[in-house]
C-alpha cells in the first residue's frame, strides 16, 4: 500500500472544533449515511458489532434541550439561568449529533473491554468521517450521557451506556493548535523486567 501524504497530513493537525463553532449547514442524507458507514468500520473482535447509534438532528436538537433543562432544573433547583440556558443549547448550534451507544454482548472471545473500546473506535471514526466530508466535530459526553433518565430519554436502552455524542456541523472559525503530549512523556520501549 502506497503512502497517503493527505491523511498523513490531516492525522497530524487533526483538531476537534468545540460546539460553538459549529454551525449550518450540516452533513445532507447522503453524507450522514457516509458517515455511519464510516463509523461502523471498526475493530470488532468476534464481529458483535457491540454498540448502536442515535441520530439527533432538525428540530428534535432543540426539544432536546428543552427536557435536559427541564431534568436539570429538577435536580437543583438553585440551578441559575445561566446555566439553565447552557443546558438548552446542549445541543445547539451543530446542525447534527450522533450519539454512540456502547452495547457489550457476552462473548467469552471479546472481553466487555475490548468492546467498549470498539465503541469508541465507532465515535472517533465519527470524528474522521466528519473531517473527511468537509466538516468539523467534537466528540463530548456531559451529564446526560451518564445519568439513567437522561440517557434513556436521549435513546439507551437496557444494557447500554454513551460512549459519547459526536456534534457535528461546518466549522465558524480555525481553532489554533492546543497543546499535546511530548512523546517521551508517555512512550516507552519494553525490555524486559530486569532479575
Amino acid at each position: 500500500m502506497a503512502a497517503n501524504q493527505a491523511l498523513l497530513d490531516y492525522l497530524l493537525t487533526r483538531r476537534s472544533v468545540t460546539l460553538p463553532f459549529l454551525a449550518e449547514p450540516g452533513p445532507g442524507p447522503e453524507e450522514i449515511e457516509t458517515l455511519l458507514t464510516i463509523a461502523t468500520r471498526v475493530p470488532d473482535h468476534a464481529k458483535l458489532t457491540p454498540w448502536r447509534l442515535v441520530v439527533y438532528s432538525g428540530e428534535n436538537r432543540r426539544v432536546i434541550g428543552e427536557e435536559l433543562a427541564r431534568m436539570a432544573k429538577a435536580r437543583n433547583t438553585a440551578i441559575t439561568p445561566e446555566a439553565i440556558e447552557k443546558e438548552m443549547n446542549q445541543f445547539l448550534p451543530a446542525p447534527l449529533t450522533i450519539g454512540v451507544l456502547s452495547k457489550p454482548v457476552e462473548n467469552p472471545k471479546a472481553p466487555e473491554m475490548e468492546q467498549l473500546l470498539s465503541a469508541g473506535c465507532v465515535a472517533f471514526n465519527l470524528l474522521n468521517g466528519a473531517f473527511a466530508l468537509g466538516y468539523a466535530a467534537h466528540w463530548v459526553t456531559r451529564w446526560f450521557a451518564y445519568d439513567r433518565e437522561a440517557s434513556s430519554y436521549l435513546g439507551a436502552g437496557g444494557g447500554e451506556r454513551f460512549v459519547g455524542f459526536v456534534h457535528i456541523g461546518t466549522p465558524t472559525a480555525h481553532l489554533g493548535e492546543r497543546d499535546r503530549p511530548t512523546l517521551a512523556d508517555v512512550v516507552r520501549n519494553w525490555e524486559p523486567p530486569r532479575t
